[in-house]
């Protein structure tokens, strides 16, 4: 590896925004050399396991309001930022590369091949091509700065200088991964879970692991938080993008939480009464509303109605109980998905502490921040690689010139 040169720029993290950042500022400044240092033993190693494999690269939005509307944290200072580099913007840069992207029913989309190693060998390719040195099992382990130039030393010892430093390092689960942008003087948010699932015991619930159901509503009483969306049951609890939403917007409240707390669902999500009928059909086989059979029996179930009920015998009382069923299902969450299976963290760098025409530091010139490391989160379905591209393209134009 080189270690010395006025013209050169170097990335800490081979994730989406790092590497977005390194082909931006390649292709603008081909005079300029551009090294990527990512720690493990992989480039964009997010991108691969994300979308179940499938990479959900952005969302089908243009609205920039509606849009930025969709990050509990960050939505003010990504609207400048999206009206430079937007999810069309990202369709078009991998359009030009050759990578078609398809839109699902929900906004959300995907490389047409609905294989992430598509979106991996495409941003690969396009480093490559620019003239990216792409390095990995390169962490970085320390950064000292003299007068207008930064002095990395890596794992291995050895040393490399530059004028230009992006740090995408992402998430900052542990006090360690923010160690780096901290020796700057950066203030981090405290990193807290966003995007997980819940745990809950009730053994009816965990029975029906695997059923899905299109839209509920799901709110945490006595608190504000509200979502809807589609719901599944899983051997531990609950997920699904109604859910997983849900997460995103409580991430502060529920870890104060101790993530147990009660969880109402509405499984109609709306208003909506059973009406008198005198049908001769048993009421556990005609759900309502088009819900799952198996939802629907356990609902029957919980509202104390027989299995042998039908429904021109059922009673205004047995009425009313399968209604509340229907509205309002209490739960109770006693817990979270581990660690290891979030992708998103709430925290990062103190938004104030950036410029956002630039992504460079407002406390170390020469320093730029992008992607999670940010404290930016967004709602599960590509808005959090959307802030990525957008975040990596900026701070890749600014380190060009």
């Amino acid at each position: 590896m080189p270690r010395s040169s006025s013209e050169r720029v170097v990335v800490v993290g081979g994730g989406a925004a790092g590497i977005f950042a390194a082909i931006t500022c390649a292709e603008l400044a081909p005079h300029k050399e551009v090294l990527v240092l990512e720690k493990g033993p992989q480039l964009l190693a997010k991108v691969r396991i994300s979308g179940g494999g499938r990479c959900n690269v952005t969302h089908a939005c243009f609205d920039l309001r509606d849009f930025s509307q969709q990050y509990p944290r960050g939505e003010r200072a990504l609207i400048g930022p999206f009206t430079r580099f937007q999810a069309k913007d990202t369709i078009e840069w991998f359009e030009r590369r050759g990578v078609k992207l398809k839109t699902e029913a929900d906004g959300r989309m995907f490389p047409t091949t609905d294989r992430s190693a598509t979106i991996i060998d495409c941003l690969c390719n396009a480093a490559r091509a620019s003239g990216v040195k792409l390095f990995t099992n390169r962490g970085v382990t320390a950064i000292a700065k003299d007068d207008d130039r930064f002095r990395l030393t890596i794992s291995d010892g050895e040393q490399v200088q530059c004028e230009r430093l992006l740090l995408a390092t992402g998430g900052t689960r542990t006090a360690a991964l923010g160690k780096l942008v901290e020796s700057f003087g950066h203030f981090l948010e405290p990193p807290v879970p966003s995007l997980f699932t819940f745990h809950v015991e009730d053994a009816w619930v965990r029975e029906l692991a695997g059923v899905s159901v299109p839209r509920v509503e799901v709110s945490v009483p006595g608190t504000s938080l509200r979502e809807q969306g589609p719901l599944l049951f899983t051997h531990w609890g609950l997920s699904g993008p109604g859910i997983l939403r849900l997460s995103a917007w409580g991430a502060r409240e529920l870890h104060a939480l101790d993530y147990k707390f009660a969880l109402r669902v509405d499984w109609i999500a709306g208003d909506w009464e059973l009406e008198a009928t005198r049908s001769a059909a048993l009421v556990v086989n005609s759900p309502v509303a088009a819900l799952p059979k198996r939802l629907w029996a356990a609902l029957v179930d919980l509202a104390g109605i027989a299995r042998t009920d039908r429904w021109a015998s059922l009673s205004k009382a047995a009425r009313h109980r399968l209604t509340s069923q229907l509205h309002n299902t209490q739960l109770q969450v006693t817990g979270k998905s581990l660690n290891k299976d979030e992708f998103v963290t709430c925290g990062g760098v103190r938004l104030s502490e950036v410029n956002f025409k630039t992504m460079e530091s407002r406390i170390c010139p020469g320093l730029y921040l992008a992607g999670e490391l940010l404290d930016i989160d967004g709602i599960t379905g590509g808005f959090n690689f959307q802030s990525a591209w957008t975040t990596g393209w900026i701070a890749g134009n600014a380190m060009a010139y």
